[in-house]
Order: C-alpha cells, then sequence, then structure tokens
C-alpha cells in the first residue's frame, strides 16, 4: 500500500431537494487500500461513492483521483469501475464475453480482449467458466464474474457498492475473503460501501464510518472499535454499553463485562455493580446476557461458551449478580471528542 492519495476528497457538500445529504467532507485513500465506508441507510456513503464514479457532482469541493481533478469529468472519462448488488450481467452472453464487454465498446482487438478477460477470470478462480450463461452461475460466481469485468478495464480505483449484499450469510462470509484476496492479489485501490459492521471489520484497511452526512471517525478496523471517537460509533460498532459514570458518557465492550452470583466478593482491583439479570440469549459459540443495574443502567455482557469467560452455570432471567469490569476496560467518550 502506497503513500500516494488514490482518492482526495476536500470539503464536498451535497443536497437533494435542499436536503443535506453530506456536510463538508474531507478524506484521503491510499493508494492500494481496502477502504470501506461504513454507516447506516441514509448515511450518505453511497452518494459520497456515486461522487467518486462520476454519477453524481457536489455542489461544493473538489474530489482528485490520483491528483487529477475529476470533480466535473464525466464518468466514462474517469480511471474508476463500480461493482453493484445488481451485477447487471448480460444473460444472452456468455461470461468470458460479458467480461469482454468494456474492451469491446473501448475497440480493443479480439484476441487481446480475450486474452485479458480470460486473465480477469483467472484472478477472481472462474478458469474453465468462460462459455457459460449467467443463469448457469451461483450467486457467488456471478459476483466474481462482475468483479472480473469490473478489473478487466485496469482501472487504478474500483468502486464497489454493497456488492455482497444479495448473497446468503454464508456464502457472503466466504466472498468477504475472496474479495480481500483479490484485492491483495491486483494491488488496487478498492473502495467499498456497505452497513453491515462484520463485513467491513473482515476486510478494510481502513473504515470511515458516516452518519447522518458526516464522517464520525476514520481507522483501522481495530482502531475504531478498540478506541470509538463518539458514542455512535460506539453503539454501531459490534456492541458497546454507553454508560455515564461521575457526569462522564463511557463505552464498555460486552467482552469485557464479568457476571458473579450477588453473594460471591467481588474481584479486587475491580468495579462492581449489582443487577437483575433480565434476558439469556445462548447463540452458540457465545452466550449474551442482559442485565439491568441497580443504578438504572440496562447493559449487555458477552460470554464464550468455553473457557475462562464462560457465563456462571445455570444464570437465568430474575437472577440477582454482580457486574464487573476493570477500569482500564472503560474507554471515556467524552475525551475522545476533546
Amino acid at each position: 500500500m502506497g503513500d500516494q492519495a488514490a482518492i482526495d476528497i476536500r470539503a464536498v457538500a451535497k443536497s437533494f431537494a435542499h436536503i443535506t445529504v453530506l456536510h463538508d467532507i474531507n478524506l484521503v485513500i491510499h493508494d492500494g487500500e481496502f477502504f470501506t465506508m461504513l454507516g447506516p441507510s441514509g448515511s450518505g456513503k453511497t452518494t459520497l461513492l456515486r461522487m467518486v464514479a462520476g454519477f453524481e457532482t457536489p455542489d461544493a469541493g473538489t474530489i482528485f483521483l490520483h491528483g487529477e481533478d475529476v470533480t466535473q469529468r464525466p464518468a466514462h472519462l474517469r480511471p474508476v469501475n463500480t461493482v453493484f448488488q445488481d451485477y447487471a450481467l448480460f444473460p444472452h452472453m456468455d461470461v468470458v464475453t460479458n467480461v469482454e464487454y468494456g474492451l469491446r465498446v473501448a475497440g480493443v482487438k479480439r484476441e487481446e480482449r480475450r486474452r485479458r478477460a480470460n486473465e480477469a477470470l483467472a484472478m477472481v478462480r472462474l478458469e474453465g467458466y468462460g462459455e457459460r450463461r449467467p443463469a448457469q452461475l451461483s450467486g457467488g460466481q456471478r459476483q466474481r464474474v462482475a468483479l472480473a469485468r469490473a478489473i478487466v478495464n485496469e482501472p487504478s480505483v474500483l468502486l464497489l457498492d454493497e456488492p455482497l449484499g444479495a448473497l446468503d450469510l454464508k456464502l457472503r462470509q466466504e466472498m468477504q475473503t475472496e474479495l480481500k484476496a483479490i484485492q491483495r492479489r491486483i494491488g488496487i485501490t478498492f473502495l467499498y460501501v456497505t452497513h453491515d459492521q462484520e463485513e467491513a471489520m473482515a476486510m478494510s484497511d481502513r473504515i470511515a464510518i458516516m452518519n447522518k452526512g458526516v464522517i464520525e471517525q476514520v481507522g483501522t478496523p481495530e482502531e475504531v472499535y478498540q478506541l470509538p471517537a463518539t458514542a455512535f460509533v460506539a453503539s454501531f460498532i459490534g456492541t458497546s454499553n454507553v454508560i455515564v459514570r461521575d457526569g462522564r458518557t463511557q463505552s464498555l465492550r460486552p467482552e469485557r463485562l464479568r457476571l458473579a452470583p450477588i453473594e460471591a466478593p467481588a474481584p479486587s482491583g475491580s468495579i462492581s455493580e449489582p443487577g437483575t439479570v433480565t434476558d439469556v440469549v445462548y447463540l452458540g459459540m457465545v452466550t449474551r446476557v442482559f442485565v439491568h443495574l441497580d443504578g438504572g443502567d440496562d447493559v449487555v455482557s458477552i460470554h464464550t461458551n468455553e473457557g475462562s469467560s464462560a457465563v456462571p452455570a445455570a444464570v437465568k432471567s430474575g437472577d440477582r449478580v454482580h457486574v464487573t469490569w476493570r477500569s482500564a476496560d472503560v474507554f471515556d467518550l467524552e475525551s475522545a471528542l476533546v
């Protein structure tokens, strides 16, 4: 991953029908980076991607691709390709003809475009599938054909707008690993849009968390999880208990909480608060225990079902427990905002 900026977004703003959907966005994405824009529906992430692609024009601000101002440049003249959730493959064409279609439009000779199409199919592990029609492929295979069609034109930036959204959970998880491996092999900058936190965490070098048209935080998956900059980030990335103690808003991850019977002594050096279990949810690998603290807060603790963090035996709704954590496990959101 290089130091050069593949995408440089400066003071970009956008409104539709007098509703502002992006507020003064500034963002630098490095060359060769797998960068994800993550946020809920309506956060502005897809609008921002469409402006990088050239499908929308900002009301204010500038967009640079590898140092060139492309703010007013039409989509077809930008060195980017886009993969959408709807793969839009031509059903009457076989796979290799689908992949080489963009090269044919660009006037590349038949032998050259066939060679490049087959190379692109090899990159996405679809050798031998060139003569099949899209209807003869699985969802994951169609997704890879769409990816091959995008990379065959050798764009400097690949834009991906929730491309795994139509797949079932198991296939989506498999394709997360596959996409990351493909990006590493070809070395192209990926700008990825999703609302799925696990997807973003699994694949990204860095993540921008968006909410209501602003970027709340940019960081590595570890940074945004362990050191959330705002209460929104703390609650949106994974699960977090946001509590107020001594007038300060704090974040406490569920896996950091431990439960003990109410009569048991609190571990030395730990913070301990009494509460009542309101629900217990078994999820196979982990169990979630919901507790209403006597002080008024509702918290959730997560326990693996093996090992030292296993939930106390037979804990059930209505049980009185001590919820304990270490002071080092608390992240002060007030400090993060300074």
